[in-house]
């Protein structure tokens, strides 16, 4: 018989364990959304709000930096990252949008911890919009989930 690591359906409680939420604070009308859905849904998750700390960085190069400090304090068993880069008349976002990527996928691998990546990269306000809790949803929402979800799978293992 083959044992499932994570079988669907049974959680870990996870409400003992510390989180942290990155915000941008650039594009606020977008990111105070993402960061509202993030909190949301660790909430609904029954993670006390002594459990969770709100982190704000001036923009979105700053999360990886943010995220790295937040890992050295060894406090945290998972890392929401939030932000939002809206293309312009350059192509600057799209700098911006590796480096974060990047620079948050090789710190959650070198860490060992889950830190979501929940940068929007649109081409548009409305795109940002819509993903920040229109019509397409709240990604803050589904990096949190992301989050959450990572965190208890390691606590399987």
């Amino acid at each position: 018989m083959i044992k499932e690591i994570n079988p669907p359906g049974e959680k870990t409680d996870l409400t003992g364990k510390h989180f942290a939420v990155i915000v941008s604070d650039y594009n606020e009308m977008i990111t105070d959304k993402l960061r509202d859905g993030a909190i949301e849904t660790l909430r609904e998750h029954k993670i006390p709000d002594n459990k969770i700390e709100l982190v704000r960085v001036p923009g979105a190069w700053e999360l990886a930096l943010g995220a790295k400090h937040a890992v050295s304090t060894n406090r945290y068993a998972g890392i929401v990252c939030l932000g939002a880069v809206i293309r312009g008349e350059t192509s600057h976002d799209q700098h911006i949008n590796r480096f974060v990527s990047q620079a948050l996928g090789q710190l959650s691998l070198d860490a060992g911890i889950p830190i979501a990546f929940g940068l929007l990269t649109c081409n548009t306000f409305e795109q940002a919009h819509d993903r920040s809790g229109g019509k397409v949803g709240n990604k803050g929402n589904e990096a949190a989930l992301a989050m959450l979800a990572m965190v208890d799978l390691y606590e399987k293992f």
